[in-house]
């Protein structure tokens, strides 16, 4: 059934300018002779050479974050491994800049380790995650050489141990643990409750009988525990309530097993701005916040602090991005709403008829005119609840202009499909005022490439 348009209250024209956005927007972001420009290259020319619906991502953005998060984090302990979590944005150049940077990966899927493979990863500096892995997918890890299998499940805890005893060698693993932390997020991005597909529940006892098990195992050596509470999180204090229960169960481990936990995984979660009233904690409190607790704990418990390890995604790209479209028809429904058709829609951004999720638009070639107008940017597909913006300020919109969607660089491609057999947008990377495609647009072929017809074959 098609989701509503939110009927929550609606935002008021707040006659701001693509200036009073750049929380939101890029680093590089700035406008010049009316235009938005991202990475010295203007939005409004390239969206016309290049087409649209089109993501944009700005390179410096990225590899500002990469680097803040090893900065920040190894400035109060040098063993932290930063691994980008390769499910907020996935691609040949997205690994290279994370290669390049020093940081680890973390892929979630046969298809992202085969691609990090094929961009020239060492895989010895890949986490594997996961709550149903396949045994082909293990198969695949086992046979790359990944550095660390984060295990889910009894059964993949057996399935493994088996799989790397055949093959003669002993693979690091890491236990996941949900630690029964609710994070204040949305209830999708909960992963830290007791109540998850996700993990071995730490109030039921599992967690404690996977890693007995692990330390029993053939083939496994068990290195240390990974948590995940969830996504889009603003409040620090979360980790920190993570960080106390992980720790306190670090000591009992050592106490009644005698096992020293070598790595602490905190997983990712920070937050980013989508709206402009939003104020996420930094990159550099973070890092106070997560490895200054973790130090703490370990002090009051007696224990040797271990590795560390946290996992940013979304924090890395998510404002790195923005999404170009062509406006279509424009609709007034008096009393009621504007809508704004784009050539896009929920096949390249399906996260706001998934989550409610909500972003600031703008439009790229009146940059600098104030948004006068309260519009809900709709896209193209057969669904009431293909919404991108819900009844958001924009500038005074006419057909052809050229309208951004803000911090899209995190879960929008990810998450993008071919709904209606829409073809998915390319990307392209801007940086120092050129621009390249890293994934280029599919075509109608390419939508044709998998489909079996009768006496023809591939």
């Amino acid at each position: 059934m098609a989701k509503p348009v939110s009927t929550k209250p609606r935002a008021v024209a707040d006659f701001k300018t693509a200036t009073d956005l750049l929380n939101v927007l890029p680093m590089t972001a700035e406008v010049k002779n009316g235009h938005l420009y991202v990475g010295g290259v203007d939005m409004v020319t390239l969206a016309r050479e290049a087409g649209t619906a089109l993501y944009v991502m700005d390179e410096e953005t990225i590899a500002t974050q990469l680097s803040d998060y090893i900065k920040w984090t190894r400035y109060h302990w040098k063993e932290v491994d930063v691994v980008y979590a390769g499910k907020a944005f996935l691609s040949r150049a997205m690994v290279q800049l994370v290669d390049a940077e020093g940081c680890c990966l973390d892929v979630s899927s046969g298809g992202e380790l085969a691609l990090a493979l094929s961009a020239g990863f060492d895989p010895a500096r890949i986490y594997v995650h996961g709550n149903n892995k396949t045994d082909e997918e293990l198969n695949e890890c086992l046979d790359a050489g990944v550095g660390r299998i984060v295990v889910d499940s009894f059964e993949e805890l057996e399935q493994l141990s088996t799989m790397a005893s055949e093959r003669g060698i002993e693979q690091s693993i890491l236990i996941r643990v949900t630690p029964g932390i609710e994070a204040d997020t949305h209830d999708y991005i909960k992963t830290g409750a007791e109540d998850s597909k996700f993990g071995f529940g730490l109030n039921s006892g599992n967690a404690f009988r996977a890693v007995k098990r692990a330390a029993e195992l053939p083939g496994i050596d068990f290195e240390g525990l990974h948590i995940h509470i969830g996504s889009q999180i603003y409040a620090l204090q979360s980790f920190s309530a993570a960080i106390e229960v992980i720790v306190a169960f670090i000591a009992k481990i050592r106490d009644e097993l005698g096992i020293e936990t070598r790595l602490l995984d905190t997983g990712g979660g920070l937050g980013v701005a989508y709206g402009v009233p939003d104020e996420p904690a930094t990159i550099k409190e973070y890092g106070k916040v997560v490895i200054d607790d973790i130090k703490e704990e370990c002090e009051k418990h007696d224990l040797t602090v271990p590795r560390m390890a946290v996992e940013p995604g979304r924090s890395i790209v998510a404002n790195s991005g923005i999404t170009l479209y062509t406006v279509g028809v424009i609709k007034v429904i008096p009393d009621i709403r504007t809508y704004v058709s784009v050539d896009g829609g929920m096949s390249d951004n399906i996260r706001t008829s998934l989550y409610d999720a909500h972003y600031e638009a703008l439009i790229a070639n009146k940059a600098d005119q104030p948004r006068t107008i309260t519009a809900t940017v709709a896209g193209k597909h057969c669904e009431s609840g293909d919404i991108v913006v819900s009844d958001g300020p924009l500038q005074e919109v006419e057909r052809g202009d050229i309208l951004c969607v803000c911090a899209t660089g995190a879960y929008a491609q990810s998450l993008s499909n071919n709904y209606n057999k829409q073809v998915r947008p390319g990307i392209i990377w801007v940086k120092d005022g050129t621009w390249r495609w890293v994934v280029y647009r599919e075509t109608y072929e390419d939508l044709m490439r998998t489909d079996a017809v009768e006496g023809v074959c591939p």
